[in-house]
């Protein structure tokens, strides 16, 4: 693997599993970001890399959509490896636009897949990233499998259950070597604000309300970021052709459950203001519609076939990601005023 297309890598995994790649593991070949920068896409994920790199890491700021923009990265630089995470990925959004979840998740997929086609003569692997939502909602007991019929519940889920169906197709069909990775629900550095945990971390410090659906008792089993970018690594080495594997962290907690730890720590170590604890923040607010209630991941193949575990436990991990979030502020406020959209505009224009 001499050249790793890494789509959406300016966003919160794809960052970090770059990051990962160039630092931690003994890959000497070249990664070609191609991300298109939308909202949650940011350059700054990946500062400083570019020296540190030494050559090895190259930026296309692209659409996966844009076919001519693929076709041109796929020949200039040669791609023999794609991992694939770009997506629109945020589950409100897709209730209220699902247009976009639509064109990138699906048709982006495709566009890719097409040029992977092209290149079955030294394409090694075609990676996609994909989510445990695509099963729909478990009840109080049982887990995920990689047979699970798939019950998607909201456009975005649904958008990235075509995708894996299309990913299989193009391997049944044009014997395209794919893997597929169903993940649980992620956590770590770089994530953007919008999302469950640094949401409650940045208002908890701010002293703003803590919003939580419904009643608060929707479970999911969270995965450290890091635990799911040395997943992805090891299936693209090891992977068997064609396979699916489940990648779960081992750590169910209902979301009242992970507001109240997250408040518990953020006392601990930004003690709040008038010895009042941030518990009292929490605000419970309309379920979404189509709220799946639980989700659990049976990881035994991934553990088994290819000898990967999660390493961070939650109690570990949630703690790394909070010190994260307080000592990177000048990161927090450039995402949450807009300002890091900035290099967009002056390096390719108003639109990018």
């Amino acid at each position: 693997m001499k050249n790793i297309l890494v789509t959406g890598g300016s966003g919160f995994i794809g960052a970090n599993f770059i990051r990962y790649l160039l630092s931690e593991t003994d890959y000497s070949g070249r990664i070609v970001n191609m991300d298109l920068l939308t909202y949650a896409g940011n350059p700054e994920n990946l500062s400083g890399l570019d020296a540190s790199a030494q050559g090895r890491y190259v930026f296309v700021h692209a659409d996966i959509c844009d076919a001519a923009a693929v076709k041109n990265a796929f020949e200039a630089y040669e791609i023999d490896t794609i991992c694939h995470f770009a997506a629109e990925s945020h589950v409100d959004r897709s209730i209220v636009a699902p247009d976009a979840f639509v064109n990138t998740n699906i048709v982006g997929t495709f566009i890719l897949l097409e040029e992977a086609r092209r290149h079955t003569d030294r394409l090694q692997r075609f990676h996609h990233v994909s989510t445990d939502e695509v099963y729909g909602s478990l009840g109080k007991e049982g887990f995920f499998s990689e047979e699970t019929p798939y019950d998607p519940s909201s456009p975005y889920s649904a958008s990235k259950a075509a995708s894996d169906h299309l990913v299989r197709a193009y391997h049944r069909t044009y014997n395209i070597p794919v893997t597929i990775s169903n993940c649980s629900n992620n956590y770590g550095p770089y994530q953007f604000p919008e999302k469950l945990i640094p949401l409650m971390i940045l208002n908890g410090i701010a002293d703003k309300p803590l919003p939580v659906y419904g009643k608060g008792i929707n479970v999911r089993d969270w995965l450290f970021v890091r635990d799911h970018c040395r997943a992805i690594w090891t299936i693209i080495q090891n992977g068997r052709t064609g396979e699916t594997y489940n990648i779960g962290g081992e750590c169910e907690i209902p979301n009242i459950t992970l507001v109240q730890t997250l408040c518990d720590i953020l006392d601990e170590m930004v003690p709040p203001g008038q010895n009042r604890p941030r518990s009292n923040l929490i605000t419970f607010v309309n379920d979404r519609p189509g709220h799946d209630f639980r989700y659990a991941i049976d990881s035994t193949k991934l553990k088994t076939e290819l000898h990967w575990k999660p390493e961070a436990s939650f109690e570990t991990g949630i703690r790394q990601t909070v010190q994260w979030y307080l000592d990177n502020p000048d990161w927090v406020a450039r995402v949450q005023s807009g300002e890091y959209r900035k290099w967009l505009t002056e390096n390719y224009g108003e639109r990018g």
